[in-house]
């Protein structure tokens, strides 16, 4: 039996809304409704200061839709708009914050030989941050078009669930479509397949959703999306060293992580924390990025260091790892990337563009000394 989104409606109307004012459905609280091989997707819309009480309505939700039958399974996410059908709490909403993260070194170690692959994908590289606002998206989507420029397949993940910026960066509208309604479709641009929450929800709306939902949501993004061929997926990995991070760390065969931070000692000091945790899941550290690295005056040609510079340079050879560039603070590679055309694509012949097309040179480079290494790791067995 097929699922329509006129039975998932009229299942979703016998849930009441908060405080049994009426059902979720007429009070304008249900998302647009995406359904994907007898798999069915939405939101409920909610007042960002009531989040924590709302988990119950969440639940009902979900219970009567899998209760359909046809349904296989349903994920269903609580975000938070400014109006969320007239049941705003004096207060201002804002976001409610994510779980507090497990601190890194609680995570148990794992080998890559003990993951699951994805068919298709001959190799995974993250790029992750210790903290937010230091230009890792920016880094990973022009990195992953240095990698298309150097001659390689390349596919984005935007596993940033919480803010998903892929869809922007790369100037990606709509919803993705089917294969055969099994599996999702990847969107493309600039030559990448790109696969994000915000071709699912909103660009504007929130995502207030726990640990368990954030996980089992990156699964289905990286597993039940037909990827095709690729030589490599770059995934654009939530700030910090949260849920995300490790369920990405543990379940999948990383070839490496990157990590991108600014110069200054405080951004450093959370790049760490995003070295250690790959160190200790046992991910190969590619090397390190220094973002915002310097400012050239555009009518001077002067070099001012803002943040600093070098910081970043110095923490890898400290830790002896690979130091991968310098990415100036540079006023087109913001315009650029805000109007969803990233310097590697729309200024293929400039200095930023090389820049970031010679980190990944070196990033490849890394990603096939890790292979080399783990081979020669695996001791051969001699019959006689």
């Amino acid at each position: 039996m097929s699922v329509s989104k006129e039975i998932v409606i009229e299942r979703l109307k016998t849930v009441n809304g908060p405080d049994f004012t009426g059902n979720i459905v007429d009070l304008g609280m249900v998302s647009d409704i995406f359904i994907a091989d007898s798999k069915v997707f939405f939101s409920i819309t909610v007042p960002a200061a009531r989040a924590q009480e709302m988990e119950p309505l969440r639940a009902a939700a979900e219970r009567v839709v899998k209760a359909i039958p046809g349904v296989a399974s349903a994920m269903v996410a609580l975000t938070a708009e400014k109006k969320g059908g007239g049941m705003e709490a004096p207060v201002q909403p804002r976001p409610a914050p994510p779980a507090a993260p497990r601190p890194a070194p609680q995570a148990p170690a794992s080998q890559s030989h003990g993951k699951r692959g994805v068919p298709g994908i001959d190799a995974i590289i993250a790029v992750a941050s210790g903290k937010g606002g230091v230009g890792k998206s920016t880094t990973a989507v022009n990195l992953a078009l240095g990698l298309a420029a150097n001659g390689l397949k390349v596919g984005v993940l935007d596993a940033d669930i919480y803010g998903p910026s892929m869809p922007r960066l790369l100037n990606i509208h709509g919803r993705p479509q089917t294969v055969d309604g099994k599996v999702l479709k990847p969107m493309q641009n600039y030559g990448l397949k790109v696969m994000s929450m915000g071709f699912l929800v909103d660009e504007e709306t929130p995502m207030i959703w726990r640990g368990p939902m954030v996980m089992s949501a990156l699964t289905q993004m990286l597993r039940e999306v037909e990827w095709g061929s690729l030589d490599v997926l770059v995934v654009d990995m939530p700030p910090g060293t949260g849920d995300a991070q490790l369920t990405m760390a543990q379940q999948v065969p990383l070839a490496g992580a990157v990590i991108v931070s600014t110069p200054q000692d405080l951004a450093l000091i959370d790049a760490r924390k995003g070295l250690n945790m790959f160190k200790k899941v046992d991910v190969p550290l590619l090397g390190i990025v220094e973002n915002m690295s310097y400012f050239l005056a555009p009518d001077t040609g002067k070099r001012y260091d803002i943040f600093g510079h070098g910081g970043a340079r110095r923490e890898a050879e400290r830790l002896g790892v690979t130091f991968l560039g310098e990415v100036p603070l540079e006023m087109g590679i913001r315009e650029s990337s805000d109007a969803g055309a990233p310097v590697v694509a729309s200024k293929p012949e400039g200095a930023e563009a090389k820049i970031y097309r010679d980190i990944a040179s070196k990033v490849w480079k890394r990603v096939q000394e890790e292979r080399g290494a783990a081979e020669a790791a695996v001791p051969s067995i001699v019959f006689e």
